[in-house]
C-alpha cells in the first residue's frame, strides 16, 4: 500500500514501534522524533535493538506494532497495513562494509542508484561528479575501489548515498571495519561532512565516543527500549539511569544504604557522606571519574586498592575497590600509572555525585571519615 499523511512534520518519527520474532520482543515500544538537518545516534551494546530499528526506518523490516513516518508520510503502520518499500522512502544507506562493487569504477558505484531510476546519461554523470566533489573525491571517478584507502572507500559509499539527494541518510556502523587510528580520524571528518552537506541522518554505533562526537541527539538503547534520548551534553551531565551512566563509562555506580543520618556504601561501615535528610533507605548513585582525586593513603581519605589500569590520552584510568566495601568499584584518573594491588587514598567531591531516583534530599553534604 502507499504511504499516508502523518500528524508530524519531523524528518523521521516512530510511534509505539514494536518488533517481535515469535514470542521474542526485539523492540518494545519505540517513540522518537528527528528534526530535519539533525543527526540522531542510536547507541547501545550488541543485541539492544539499534540495528533493527534502523532497518525498520529503512523499510528492510516491517513493525509488528506501531508506525514509522518519514517527512510527514506514514511509511509503515501495522494496524492499517501501510508499508512503503525502501526504494519509495527517498533515503540513502551507508553500510558497515560499504558494499562497493569491485568490478565497477568509483564513478560507476556512485551512479548506480541513478541507473536504477533510469536517469539519462548526461544528468547521471553530472550528479555523480557533483556527489564525488562534495566528498572530496572528484579526481577518483575512474579508479577502482581496491585502489583506495579505507577512509576513501567510506567517502565513496557516502557519495553513493547522497547522489540521489535523499531526504534521509542511514549509517549502519560505518566505521567499525576501520582500525582504531583511522576510525578516530574519520569520526571528526564524517561529523564535518554531515554538517557541511546539511544531512538528516540516523547513525547506528556501539561506540559512545562516535555517538557523542557526531550526533545532535543520542538515543541510548538497552533491551529493545530507549533508556534515554538527549543531547550529548545532557547525557554526560544528567544520565537518566545507572545503566546509561555505566554504559557511557562516566564513573562508578555505587549502591548506598541510609543509616543513622549517614549514607554508607552498601551494608559496609564505609561512610560516603552524612548530615543529610532522606526519604529513602537505599539509593544508587554515579560517582563521576572527575569527582575523584587519588593520592597517598592518609587519614580522612577513602582507602582503595587498584584492580586494573589502562592508559588514556589524558592519563591512566584506574579501576579501584574501596577497602571495607569491596563490592564497590570506582574509576579514577591519574597522571601516573597505578599498578594492580597498589593502595591509594581517594578524595571524593560529593557535590558532583549524581543521585538516581526519588526520595533523596541532601540538606548538608560533607565527607566523613570511615567508621
Amino acid at each position: 500500500m502507499t504511504s499516508q499523511r502523518s500528524e508530524t512534520n519531523a524528518a523521521v518519527s516512530t510511534a509505539d514501534v514494536e518488533l517481535h520474532y515469535g514470542a521474542t520482543a526485539v523492540l518494545k515500544g519505540i517513540n522518537l522524533s528527528l528534526s530535519r538537518g539533525k543527526t540522531l545516534a542510536l547507541l547501545g551494546p550488541s543485541g539492544c535493538g539499534k540495528t533493527t530499528l534502523l532497518r525498520l526506518v529503512a523499510g528492510l523490516l516491517s513493525p509488528t506494532k506501531g508506525s514509522v513516518s518519514i517527512a510527514g508520510q506514514i511509511v509503515a503502520n501495522e494496524s492499517s497495513g501501510v508499508f512503503s518499500p525502501p526504494e519509495k522512502r527517498n533515503l540513502g544507506m551507508v553500510f558497515q562494509d560499504y558494499a562497493l562493487w569491485p568490478h565497477l569504477t568509483v564513478g560507476g558505484n556512485v551512479s548506480f542508484p541513478l541507473e536504477m531510476r533510469r536517469m539519462g546519461r548526461a544528468e547521471r554523470h553530472e550528479r555523480t561528479m557533483r556527489a564525488l566533489e562534495r566528498v572530496g573525491l572528484g579526481a577518483y571517478a575512474d579508479r577502482r575501489p581496491s585502489d583506495l584507502s579505507g577512509g576513501q572507500q567510506q567517502r565513496v559509499a557516502i557519495a553513493r548515498a547522497i547522489v540521489a539527494e535523499p531526504q534521509l541518510i542511514l549509517f549502519d556502523e560505518p566505521l567499525s571495519n576501520l582500525d582504531r587510528e583511522l576510525r578516530e580520524n574519520m569520526v571528526g571528518e564524517l561529523a564535518e561532512l554531515i554538517a557541511t552537506l546539511g544531512l538528516t541522518a540516523i547513525y547506528v554505533t556501539h561506540d559512545h565516543s562516535e555517538a557523542l562526537t557526531l550526533a545532535d541527539d543520542v538515543a541510548v538503547m538497552r533491551g529493545g527500549l530507549i533508556e534515554q534520548l538527549a543531547s550529548p551534553d545532557e547525557l554526560i551531565e544528567r544520565p537518566a539511569t545507572p545503566e546509561v551512566a555505566d554504559f557511557l563509562r562516566l564513573g562508578g555506580i555505587a549502591d548506598l544504604q541510609y543509616r543513622d543520618g549517614r549514607w554508607f556504601f552498601g551494608n559496609s561501615g564505609v561512610v560516603l557522606l552524612g548530615g543529610v535528610a532522606a526519604a529513602s533507605r537505599t539509593a544508587r548513585v554515579l560517582i563521576p571519574t572527575a569527582s575523584i582525586t587519588a593520592g597517598d593513603m592518609v587519614p580522612g581519605r577513602f582507602a582503595a586498592t587498584v584492580l586494573r589500569s589502562q592508559f588514556r590520552g589524558d592519563g591512566h584510568l584506574a579501576t579501584v575497590s574501596l577497602v571495607g566495601a569491596d563490592t564497590t568499584e570506582l574509576q579514577v584518573l591519574s597522571r601516573t600509572k597505578l599498578r594492580p594491588g597498589e593502595g591509594v587514598g581517594l578524595t571524593i567531591d560529593v557535590d558532583q555525585i549524581r543521585w538516581f531516583g526519588n526520595g533523596v534530599h541532601l540538606s548538608k553534604k560533607e565527607n566523613l571519615e570511615n567508621v
